[in-house]
């Protein structure tokens, strides 16, 4: 069951990161009454539910990030403001600083990007004077590469890709879902317009979204989203549940997972009719590991996918 998946509450710090949080704010509404004047303007409900479930989400998130019990997770240090810390870290050092320290930490974070930046350009001209150039004439790149949004995983580095070579779609838990428009806009541009000839789907072991989906408790917000991979372990109940070890379990409905977002990528009708007409894009399915930093082809057959899925979604006509 799906149940069994997590005992107890699992905490995943990173997963703090998946939705914003705002505080609720209270408007006086103006009158020459005081009465009224202390009065507070009224949400309508819809807003008011937006906001529930928005502070619902992030306090179970909170939650689970402050539980020293959870076997996941990733303790942080606080280093003082005014160290010149490596921006790539994974160090939050808010909670101890005062505010005017915040501040200058937000300066320097916030700069030093620019710094990285002109370092980058100038080490680009240095080794291509024409490569700002051939940049700015236009892309021609040969992959669209959708892939989960951690920050752990840049799409160019670990691929060993340039600038212009792959076209890059990433959310939480790189997932393809039919109802979003974000990402099959992506795909009928990258298809269609940019003639890409694969279509890399690119999870990886340990995503903070697979375990937040298998976490039971409720997310607010994200609960539609992350819903998407209960029902990939629905669809694949019987093989998970054999898999005693719960590492691995996970590890597989990863691997799962990524398959099925494969499988909705092959369902597109600009898939479809671009693979009947050229015979390309053809659909992979990838899955990085943090132990090595290698990647892993599932061997996904785009062509006995294909098939397998037309009796009821050819749309390739």
């Amino acid at each position: 069951m799906i149940s069994h998946m997590i005992r107890g509450r699992a905490g995943y710090r990173s997963l703090s990161l998946l939705s914003a949080c705002p505080k609720q704010t209270i408007i006086s509404a103006a009158s020459s009454s005081s009465a009224a004047a202390a009065a507070p303007i009224v949400l309508n409900s819809r807003y008011q539910h937006y906001q529930q479930q928005q502070r619902r989400s992030c306090s179970n998130l909170s939650d689970n990030s402050n539980n020293k019990n959870s076997p996941n997770i990733i303790t942080h240090t606080h280093p003082t403001a005014n160290t010149n810390t490596n921006i790539n870290n994974t160090s939050r050092p808010y909670s101890n600083m005062a505010p005017s320290d915040i501040s200058k930490y937000l300066q320097q974070t916030h700069d030093r990007l620019f710094d990285k930046n002109r370092a980058w350009a100038e080490e680009q001209r240095k080794n291509d004077p024409e490569f700002f150039t051939k940049l700015a004439a236009g892309q021609s790149p040969e992959y669209l590469w959708i892939g989960c949004s951690d920050s752990r995983i840049p799409a160019e580095q670990i691929s060993g890709l340039g600038p212009g070579e792959a076209f890059i779609h990433r959310n939480i838990a790189n997932l393809v879902v039919n109802t979003d428009l974000n990402v099959m806009s992506v795909i009928e541009y990258a298809v269609c317009h940019l003639h890409v000839k694969h279509i890399i789907v690119c999870g990886h072991y340990g995503c903070g979204g697979v375990k937040a989906a298998m976490t039971p408790q409720d997310l607010g917000l994200l609960n539609p989203w992350l819903r998407n991979i209960r029902d990939v372990y629905r669809l694949h109940e019987q093989e998970l549940d054999a898999i005693s070890d719960e590492a691995a379990r996970y590890n597989r409905l990863v691997e799962l997972s990524v398959t099925e977002q494969c499988r909705n990528v092959i369902k597109t009708a600009a898939v479809q009719q671009s693979y009947a007409k050229n015979q390309y894009p053809v659909v992979h399915g990838w899955v990085f590991g943090f132990e090595d930093g290698l990647l892993k082809d599932l061997k996904i057959n785009h062509e006995q996918m294909l098939q397998s899925i037309q009796k009821i979604y050819n749309i390739a006509n």
